[in-house]
């Protein structure tokens, strides 16, 4: 089985690890945070970067933002990496950072992948994430086996930095889904509509959508969404307020007008403003609610 190295054990990470782990491939794993689940789980905890890139075939990152992912694999990876390595980056870190990735990479003689996910943590957890994955083809067939015990769905997006596009794209679209979806909860309360009901009405409706029946903002609709568990272990707001402002950052840089994201990414900046940065996304569902109020 394909020796993996894995960067990044936290919502995310931990359980595409311990996935891989539960496939036989053997994981040794690295976090800034003690991760005794990862090891519970049959995995090893290497005691620097350097240990792990040396004991790995794949080198799988999953960390917070583009700066963070250049800094670890520029001054922690490259300097250690053997010929016949792969690296494959699931962060989300934008289209510059990830083409920045592929050429530091290819300094190195060092193949790479830039394949950020979809899917949550729920997705994470079940190994049915959707991948996008950009660069060589020919790595991305290689890896296709790994990247299949993650996910559900690979989709291979084109030359490097395609995937952080397509990620962009669709988080853009998820975050102001998950607005629309909280405003229609809101205004149907305000008009005296219970939300049971409008949910019924609109989960089997035209306003269908996984930001309604999926992660629900309003808790108690659905069990399994984060704003049934106080708007924990989901995707945090300030992780949905850096996607937005990467799609607005390459929707200058490309000339495309996304009017509806640059309203998203304002009030994503509004609810990290009010200190709610950590909770799940649909927190906005109750931000706006205490502006109605």
């Amino acid at each position: 089985m394909t020796r993996i190295g894995f960067i990044g054990l936290g919502a995310m990470g931990l359980p595409m690890a311990t996935n891989l782990l539960a496939q036989g491939h053997p994981v040794i794993g690295y976090d800034t945070v003690d991760r005794p689940a990862f090891v519970q789980a049959g995995g090893r905890a290497a005691g620097s970067i350097r240990e792990l890139v040396e004991d790995a075939d794949v080198i799988i990152t999953m960390l917070p933002n583009g700066a963070v992912v250049l800094d670890v694999v520029a001054t922690q990876v490259l300097p250690h990496v053997r010929p016949g390595q792969v690296l494959i980056d699931c962060s989300t870190i934008g289209v510059p950072s990830a083409r920045k990735l592929h050429a530091l990479a290819a300094e190195h003689g060092l193949a790479a992948l830039d394949a950020p996910v979809t899917g949550g943590v729920g997705g994470a957890q079940a190994g049915s994430l959707t991948f996008m994955i950009g660069g060589d083809e020919a790595v991305f067939s290689a890896m296709r086996g790994v990247l299949a015990v993650m996910g559900a769905k690979l989709v291979y997006a084109g030359a490097a930095g395609n995937g952080q596009a397509v990620k962009i794209c669709n988080n853009m679209a998820a975050g102001i889904i998950k607005i629309a979806i909280s405003e229609a909860f809101v205004l149907a309360r305000q008009l005296g509509v219970d939300e049971r009901t409008f949910f019924e009405v609109a989960s089997a409706g035209s306003a269908q959508a996984f930001a309604l029946t999926r992660t629900c903002p309003v808790p108690g609709l659905v069990e399994s969404s984060p704003s049934s568990r106080d708007y924990t272990n989901g995707f945090a707001t300030s992780l949905m307020l850096k996607d937005m402002v990467l799609a607005q950052e390459a929707a200058m840089a490309s000339g495309a007008a996304t009017v509806l994201g640059g309203a998203a990414t304002h009030l994503y900046q509004l609810c990290a403003n009010a200190g709610l940065g950590d909770r799940d996304n649909g927190i906005v569902y109750q931000f706006l609610s205490a502006q109605s109020a």
